[in-house]
C-alpha cells in the first residue's frame, strides 16, 4: 500500500469561474491559475503523485507551458491517474478537506464527492469530502482564496 498526501491554495479573482472537484460553483469569483484553478483537483492529484513517488504537479504540468492555459483540471488528474496505473496501483480511499471562508460549500458537499468519484472511477463510499473555513483567520478566513488538502491511499491493481 502506499499513502500521498497533497495541498494547495489559489486566491479568489474577479473575471473567473469558481471550479472545486470538477464542479462549477455559483460564485461571483472564481481560483486564479495557470489552470482552471480547481484547488481540491490539485490536491488529489498531488496526493496521487506523492504516493507512487512521482513529484509533483509543478513537475508533471509546468505553469510555463502555453498548452496548459485554461486547462480543465480534470484532464490533468486523467493524465495522473494514469501515471499511478502504470505503477500498479489503484485508489483504496481518499479523504479530502477543502477550506474556505467563502463561499459557504457544505450545500455541495455531495456533489463534490459524487464528482471526485466519478473522476477516479471509484464508488463513493471511498471518497470523504470535508468543508471548513478557518473562522476568519488569514487570507482564506478574509475571503482571499481557497484551499485543499487530501491524503489518498493506494492499493495494488
Amino acid at each position: 500500500m502506499r499513502i500521498g498526501q497533497g495541498w494547495d491554495a489559489h486566491r479568489l479573482v474577479e473575471g473567473r469561474t469558481l471550479w472545486l472537484g470538477g464542479v462549477r460553483i455559483p460564485h461571483a469569483r472564481g481560483l486564479a491559475g495557470h489552470s482552471d484553478g480547481d484547488v481540491l483537483l490539485h490536491a488529489v492529484a498531488s496526493a496521487l503523485l506523492g504516493a507512487v513517488g512521482a513529484g509533483d504537479l509543478g513537475s508533471h504540468f509546468p505553469s510555463e507551458d502555453p498548452a496548459l492555459t485554461g486547462v480543465a483540471s480534470g484532464e490533468l488528474l486523467e493524465r495522473v491517474l494514469g501515471v499511478v496505473e502504470k505503477e500498479g496501483f489503484a485508489i483504496g480511499n481518499l479523504d479530502t478537506t477543502v477550506i474556505a471562508q467563502e463561499p459557504r460549500l457544505g450545500a455541495q458537499r455531495e456533489a463534490l464527492r459524487d464528482s471526485l468519484a466519478s473522476l477516479l472511477d471509484v464508488s463513493p463510499s471511498r471518497v470523504s469530502v470535508k468543508i471548513t473555513s478557518t473562522d476568519e483567520l488569514g487570507a482564506i478566513g478574509r475571503g482571499e482564496g481557497i484551499a485543499a488538502q487530501a491524503v489518498v491511499l493506494l492499493v495494488p491493481a
